[in-house]
């Protein structure tokens, strides 16, 4: 079997999971013996349709334009038994590049018009190749890809084209660490998605729900990161992109969200063998008390103060949090006084092990 997979991410690396997610599919196509070539829409050239129906009339089935959709991908589309279109989702449809591509393969119909039914189309010129939807969403709901499918079937499900339609909602979790084991769930499962369209040409329903099974216990703490994240972005001026690559942490804005944040970037592997209570009494407008027990490698996070803490840190909320965030330095601010710190000091010069990004 041939295929052509068509990525119209802008993006990519660990930024773009609609890269990501096709890579697992592509993987199992491949290893059930299939001929896959990946194709990347944003480093071609690909004019938009004009519409001047040259490719109808002056040049039957040659498109105007001599760009690299004409003279190299739509060639390929047509020699290719399925075609993968890979998109992110962009205002609940699949982005200007895909569509744009798909327009441009225009020249594959002839202008005469035929009904048939209650339904009228222009008749092919020559094979139209099966296709595979696959996207991803940053929005948790299944329901985002309403629109996306309808289109689909509306266009290509009546004529018996489309093989599958895989959507992954909430993708940007995919990569959180703490989701690591979900995540290789829904890869595995992308995986052997491709293994079945080469051998059965579908995806069974086994496998579709491996592929869109939810990998985060509580979405509303999942979405308060996601905020939180977006605030930091805002209040450094960095992108998304800037903001993993100079490895920032999201600032926390309240004692809830503190202990959030500190116990995502626990360190297990670093706490073996500690038994300790730590507290922290933070003063200002998001002040508050909460403090951590950690033992055998494990933490829990507790709203107020402990009863016996082995540690306990007095300290401004902002200084702390700049503190965590990597804008102050914990020991130069302890020196000169601008913190508070008493029980086990060794706990307090630990800290940097016990926790990180």
């Amino acid at each position: 079997m041939k295929i052509l997979a068509v990525n119209s991410s802008p993006r990519t690396g660990s930024l773009s999971k609609t890269e990501i997610m096709l890579k697992h599919l592509v993987n199992g196509m491949r290893e059930a013996g299939a001929e896959v070539e990946v194709t990347e829409l944003r480093k071609k050239t690909i004019h938009n349709c004009i519409g001047c129906y040259t490719c109808w009339t002056k040049t039957p089935g040659v498109c105007i334009h001599k760009d690299d959709m004409s003279r190299e991908l739509y060639p390929k589309w047509l020699e290719s038994d399925l075609v993968v279109y890979a998109t992110p989702l962009y205002h609940f449809l699949m982005n200007a590049a895909m569509k744009t591509f798909i327009e441009r393969t225009f020249p594959v119909l002839q202008p005469f018009v035929i009904t048939r039914g209650e339904r009228t189309y222009h008749p092919m010129r020559k094979k139209h190749p099966r296709m595979v939807i696959l996207s991803v969403a940053g929005f948790p709901e299944m329901s985002v890809f309403d629109e996306l499918s309808h289109w689909a079937n509306s266009v290509y499900g009546k004529h018996g084209l489309v093989v599958a339609q895989i959507y992954r909602p909430m993708a940007e979790a995919l990569l959180v660490p703490s989701l690591a084991k979900k995540a290789k769930e829904v890869f595995e499962a992308t995986t052997q998605a491709g293994r079945e369209i080469v051998t059965n040409m579908a995806v069974s329903g086994e496998t579709m729900e491996r592929i869109t099974q939810p990998i985060v216990k509580n979405m509303a703490l999942s979405l308060n990161m996601t905020n939180l994240m977006w605030k930091t972005c805002i209040a450094e001026g960095v992108t998304p992109k800037e903001f993993e690559e100079k490895g920032l942490i999201p600032r926390p804005d309240s004692v809830k969200t503190f202990m959030i944040i500190l116990s995502m970037g626990f360190k297990p592997e670093a706490s073996s063998g500690v038994k300790a209570s730590i507290q922290f009494n933070l003063s200002g407008d998001e002040g508050g008390s909460c403090h951590f027990r950690i033992e055998n490698g494990k933490i829990e996070a507790v709203s107020g103060p402990a009863e016996k803490p082995d540690l306990t840190i007095d300290s401004p909320f902002d200084l702390w949090m700049d503190i965590i965030t990597g804008k102050a330095d914990g020991e130069q601010m302890f020196m000169k006084q601008r913190y508070k710190a008493s029980g086990d000091l060794s706990l307090l010069t630990r800290m940097n092990r016990f926790f990180g990004k």
